[in-house]
Parts: structure tokens; sequence; C-alpha cells
């Protein structure tokens, strides 16, 4: 009788843990400034790091005159995309898509005068 009981309790807890939504995840969904090891684990959508030796973080995209890097495979960035509707003004080559070091600056690219 003692085992069913805490059968039927341990089912209960995690179907309550399972059913309600969190805003909040422990790998995905994270807040800017929390520990990441991809910008798909971010709300933002760019885990960041300073250095080679420093821990990444999740940290906001890029606005219009910030320093941006384009899109990455690797998905932890030296410096963040842009966010939605601007463009990366970077150059790309071989050795920065594979260091990571094609830095640019966001731009609006409906707007002439932006560039």
């Amino acid at each position: 009788m003692v085992l069913p009981l805490r059968l039927l309790l341990a089912t209960l807890l995690i179907g309550l843990a399972l059913g309600a939504p969190s805003e909040r995840g422990l790998i995905f969904n994270l807040d800017t400034g929390e520990l990441c090891l991809q910008s798909a684990q971010c709300k933002s959508g760019c885990c960041q790091r300073d250095s080679g030796l420093s821990l990444a973080r999740c940290s906001p995209k890029a606005a219009e005159t910030q320093d941006c890097s384009r899109k990455s495979l690797y998905g932890v960035y030296y410096k963040c995309p842009c966010e939605s509707g601007l463009s990366c003004d970077a150059d790309w080559s071989i050795v920065g898509s594979i260091t990571n070091t094609d830095y640019g600056v966001c731009y609006d690219k409906r707007d002439p005068t932006s560039r």
C-alpha cells in the first residue's frame, strides 16, 4: 500500500511540473545575463562571449549603428547579430568565418541614409 501511494504522489508531482508552463527554463528560454552554450537557448537569440576564455552569456541583439557579427554556425558570438529588420554590414572571409571575427555595423537596409 505504501509503494502505490508513493508512485501516485510521484506521478502527480511530475504531471503538475510538466503541465505548468514555465516562463523561464533551465536549458532554453534563458534571460539576458544567464550562462549559455548556444544562441538557441537565449530569449534574445544571442549567446555572446567577450574572449575565447570567457563564459558565454545571453545578450541582447545589436541595435542600429552597433557592432555586429554575421550569423554563425557556431551559435556563440563575440558581437551579437543585428535585431530583426537590420543588416550587418560586415566583410566576409574564410578565416573570419572560422574564427568568428567578421565584424561590422548594423544598419537599416530600408533607410538609404543609414549606411
